[in-house]
């Protein structure tokens, strides 16, 4: 499980490393795509913090300036890494409130996959949305990382 999950996350960090780069070299990133990638970066935030019982300090739709994104992304990371590594029970449940107050518990497991699961999807919105405005979007399918 710890493999697979650290394999997961690895895969997660060069897609979202690889879209920053390529948004830091656009003239104009489209609004909703700058909205979305910091609902990712967000949301991964939340998690991390839900699964170390520390309170979040974060909107998860808040927006940030694109040249927060590296830092913001690399910390997340770093934190999932260190939550997996550290982590002998990925079937311990996690309790936690969600945004709109409500009490929920998920297995440590699911929590994790749930996080790279959340930015595959917003970053397929993102590509459409590239599309949409006549940009050309990096290949981010998980077979061109694993090539």
């Amino acid at each position: 499980m710890k493999a697979f999950l650290q394999q997961l996350f690895d895969y997660n960090f060069y897609c979202n490393k690889k879209l920053i780069e390529q948004c830091t070299s656009l003239e104009r990133i489209p609004e909703k795509s700058v909205q979305l990638f910091s609902h990712i970066l967000n949301a991964h935030l939340v998690w991390n913090q839900r699964i170390l019982g520390n309170p979040t300090k974060v909107d998860v739709w808040q927006v940030h300036d694109v040249a927060l994104w590296g830092d913001m992304h690399y910390d997340n990371q770093r934190t999932s890494f260190e939550i997996i590594t550290n982590t002998d029970d990925f079937a311990k449940r996690v309790d936690y409130e969600n945004s709109e107050g409500r009490i929920f518990a998920n297995e440590l497991k699911d929590i994790l996959y749930h996080i790279v699961n959340h930015s595959t999807h917003h970053r397929g919105q993102i590509l459409t949305d590239f599309r949409s405005a006549g940009l050309a979007p990096e290949p981010l399918d998980y077979i061109f990382y694993k090539r």
